[in-house]
C-alpha cells in the first residue's frame, strides 16, 4: 500500500504545503535528502496556540504536534513533485514545544508527531529526534517541528 493510500485509510488528507512566512524556503533538496523548515501547529481553523503546562495539556499538545507532522509530509510531497511514494525514510525531527519552565513532558507532546509518522509510514516513519522546551514560539503556536527526510 502506498503512503497516500495509508494516509487516506487513517482519514488524513495532506493539505497544500504551507507557504513560508518570511525570507526562507520551505524545504531544500540536497541529493537524496530533503531538509524541511520548521512547520508550526495549525489546522483548518488556523493556528494552534498555547503553552504546555499553563493553558494546554499534553493531549492537546500531542494533537498540535501531529498537525506539524502532517505539514512536514505535505512539504515532502511538494519536494517530490507530488509523489509522496518517493519518500524513503524520515531521518530526524527537531521539535520545539512552547512550555513553562516547570513543564517536563516535551517528549510526550512530540509523540503526537512520532506516533503519527509511524502509523502512516510504517518503518519508514521511524526516526531520530529531539524534543525541547521553548519559552515562546512564532505567533504563539504550541509546537514547531522541522525534519530531515530521505527520498528516491
Amino acid at each position: 500500500m502506498g503512503f497516500e493510500a495509508k494516509l487516506n485509510e487513517l482519514g488524513v488528507t495532506l493539505p497544500d504545503a504551507p507557504a513560508p512566512a518570511a525570507n526562507y524556503v520551505p524545504y531544500v533538496v540536497v541529493g537524496d535528502m530533503v531538509y524541511v523548515s520548521g512547520q508550526i501547529s495549525a489546522d483548518e481553523s488556523g493556528l494552534i496556540t498555547g503553552t504546555l503546562g499553563a493553558d494546554m495539556d499534553v493531549e492537546a499538545g500531542a494533537a498540535a504536534a501531529k498537525r506539524c507532522a502532517i505539514a512536514l509530509l505535505a512539504q515532502v510531497k511538494a519536494a517530490c513533485g507530488g509523489d509522496l511514494d518517493r519518500l524513503v525514510k524520515v531521518v530526524k525531527l527537531g521539535a520545539f514545544v512552547n512550555s513553562t519552565d516547570e513543564f517536563t513532558q516535551q517528549p510526550m507532546v512530540v509523540n503526537g508527531a512520532s506516533d503519527f509518522l509511524v502509523a502512516a509510514l510504517g518503518d519508514a516513519g521511524r526516526h531520530a529526534r529531539s524534543a525541547v522546551s521553548a519559552p515562546s514560539l512564532p505567533l504563539g503556536v504550541a509546537v514547531e517541528i522541522d525534519g530531515v527526510f530521505q527520498i528516491k
